[in-house]
């Protein structure tokens, strides 16, 4: 997603599509905007859920360092990564994961089917979710409170840095690795997310580009 090669208040290009989880809130308002002289994707909720979904296909150990940047104006109060009412974001950046149901345990395979039953086929086999809290500690990963199949990572905390622009690192192939015990199969897609529908906050955030790149970037760009 390289929001900096478009235009500010233009539309955003076919590939970056709307991500609507399934639910009947209404959406999130997303625009490009300049910032210090760089466009940047705006997201405003107000009680509100909705993404911005790109989809891709590689192989994560081939490019496995994520790499972006957001500016969260404020967290959320009443949020809670454990629970489904506190499981809302000023902030989220998904990567889905292609992954047969059938090599599911059963009861996993029970779950998914439920999980998209209620929410929506969109419900991917896997994910990873970094997000941007307001209380637990950096790095804290746990599944997400609607199914196991996605699991919450804490990639940024609290308030110290609202307002400013914070870029981040990940390596998904760990990450993965960590969450679900396994090796990733390949990625399907990249979405951003800024949601308040359970807490009925609201919230103000901005997305930098994001990209993916092979394992020496991150040695490269290592202080």
């Amino acid at each position: 997603m390289h929001f900096s090669s478009l235009k500010a208040g233009g539309p955003l290009p076919d590939d970056m599509k709307a991500w609507d989880f399934g639910g009947r809130s209404r959406p999130t308002r997303y625009s490009l905007v300049a910032d210090d002289g760089i466009v940047v994707l705006r997201a405003e909720a107000d009680a509100s859920t909705s993404g911005i979904v790109r989809e891709v296909r590689f192989d994560p150990r081939e490019y496995p360092i994520l790499s972006w940047r957001w500016k969260a104006m404020n967290v959320l109060e009443r949020g809670d990564i454990r629970t489904k009412a506190g499981d809302d974001f000023a902030a989220r950046v998904y990567v889905t994961f292609a992954l047969d149901p059938a090599a599911l345990p059963p009861s996993e395979r029970m779950k998914l089917s439920f999980a998209r039953l209620v929410h929506g086929e969109k419900v991917p086999a896997a994910a990873l979710c970094y997000v941007w809290d307001g209380k637990s500690p950096r790095d804290t990963t746990v599944p997400n409170a609607y199914t196991e199949r996605v699991r919450m990572i804490v990639a940024e905390s609290g308030a110290a840095r609202t307002g400013r622009w914070v870029s981040m690192q990940r390596n998904i192939r760990d990450d993965y690795k960590r969450a679900f015990g396994s090796e990733p199969a390949g990625v399907t897609g990249v979405i951003v997310s800024t949601d308040t529908d359970n807490t009925g906050e609201s919230a103000l955030a901005f997305y930098g580009d994001i990209s993916f790149g092979p394992p020496e970037r991150a040695a490269r760009e290592a202080p």
